[in-house]
């Protein structure tokens, strides 16, 4: 018997809906009354929206973390292991967000579109703060007043201090602590989830908004769609450049493997990916790939693949930076060496709390925007083209632990099959 569920439409078929009628509506609604006179009506859904996505990532990011440091262990061989898996994901990470910061900053996709977004900015920092200064504040000297002042790198900090520290005291404590945060996290999750179910109404409120300050002004429309188009192309040659040279490199040279053969093997589950947008989607098809067609044994397969498809987000971090460089250059701002820096290590420690579920980005997206004080409402920005840059990170996220898995066996002895 079928189980009588309502399919509904999928949410980005969704999202691509409210951004559709969000530009008619802009138009429509200028070409009725002026702007001034309509905007607060429907303004406040998208504001409501940001609000939410604001109001999640400090409990999203803290219970996060916490847990995945936390499930690193204490044991010998998982330390070994686990320090080996972590290495691996800070530098492909790492790598990946460098490349995208390159790429935006030579192509310069947002700079010279008029969006007339610029008097909205308030929240960003005057870059005057040395680059000393900000690694000494990263060190919160008050947790709960970085919590209140919504401070993301000291908490991510803390969080991980937390997170080690939560192996070192009696079990009876730490058991305690997990389920807490365990609960706390499934909760969030929740409320996310809700939250990214409202994204469509939210969007179509921000898009109204921006299509309908440059109704009058064709022009700024045009540049905005090209500058859109740009940012896309810088997307997935970022993605080509980690998914095409870096991580085949990696395979080639530290796991000692055929790179072109092992993606062959790993079609399936890097199909799935793509198609689902949700590295979670792909993890069970990864691990039985890695093991059946790759070799690698199910202790590194069941621990490296699971850990990678919630911290390990190499296109995710990628996208991160191209998009918070883009919304800074689409706003007309100039940030610093030491705030693109900031840029790249808040997206590297936020892909720790990247759940691999479709969207997940766009949360992720608000913490780095917040790390450096840009406006969540550059977000509608880009979600016009957000399923086009989702699709093809999601498959190099996936890809990235693959690569992992095999690079971690072949560095503890395990004989491959690729």
């Amino acid at each position: 018997m079928a189980e009588g569920k309502k399919k509904g439409l999928a949410l980005h078929w969704q999202i691509l809906i409210g951004i559709g009628l969000g530009v008619i509506a802009g138009i429509v609604l200028c070409k009725i009354t002026p702007y001034d006179n309509w905007y607060k009506y429907i303004k406040w859904a998208g504001d409501i929206f940001l609000r939410g996505l604001r109001m999640i990532v400090i409990p999203l990011v803290f219970s996060s973390i916490v847990l995945g440091v936390a499930g690193m262990g204490n044991s010998a061989a998982l330390g070994r292991i686990a320090g080996k898996t972590i290495l691996y994901y800070i530098v492909t990470t790492a790598l990946a967000a460098t490349i995208g910061l390159t790429l935006v900053n030579i192509v310069k996709p947002g700079v010279g579109a008029n969006l007339n977004l610029a008097e909205e900015v308030t929240a960003v920092g005057s870059g005057q703060v040395s680059f000393i200064d900000q690694i000494v504040s990263i060190v919160p000297s008050n947790i709960f007043e970085s919590m209140a002042k919504g401070d993301l790198l000291p908490i991510i900090f803390f969080a991980i201090l937390f997170g080690l520290f939560m192996n070192k005291v009696d079990e009876k404590y730490s058991g305690f602590l997990n389920n807490f945060f365990t609960s706390v996290y499934e909760v969030i999750m929740k409320i996310t989830m809700f939250i990214i179910r409202l994204a469509p109404y939210g969007v179509f409120a921000i898009v109204t908004n921006v299509v309908g300050k440059q109704a009058d002004d064709p022009r700024a429309l045009l540049s905005m769609a090209g500058s859109l188009g740009v940012f896309v192309l810088v997307v997935w040659g970022g993605l080509l450049i980690q998914g095409g040279v870096i991580l085949p490199l990696l395979v080639r040279l530290v796991g000692r493997q055929n790179p072109w053969r092992h993606i062959s093997k790993m079609s399936t589950a890097l199909l799935t990916a793509f198609s689902t947008c949700s590295s979670g989607a792909a993890l069970p098809i990864n691990i039985r790939d890695s093991q059946e067609k790759c070799g690698v044994s199910n202790k590194i397969a069941s621990f490296v693949l699971p850990l990678g498809s919630t911290i390990n987000m190499n296109g995710t971090a990628l996208y991160e930076c191209v998009t918070a460089i883009f919304i800074a250059q689409a706003y007309g701002i100039d940030l610093s060496l030491a705030q693109q820096i900031m840029i790249v290590f808040t997206a590297l420690l936020a892909a720790i709390g990247a759940a691999g579920i479709p969207m997940a980005g766009m949360v992720m997206l608000a913490i780095v925007l917040s790390a450096v004080g840009l406006p969540l409402e550059g977000i509608g920005l880009v979600l016009a083209v957000e399923q086009l840059c989702d699709m093809p990170r999601t498959c190099i996220n996936t890809y990235g632990d693959s690569c992992g898995a095999v690079i971690i066996a072949h560095s503890e002895g395990e004989e491959l099959t690729i």
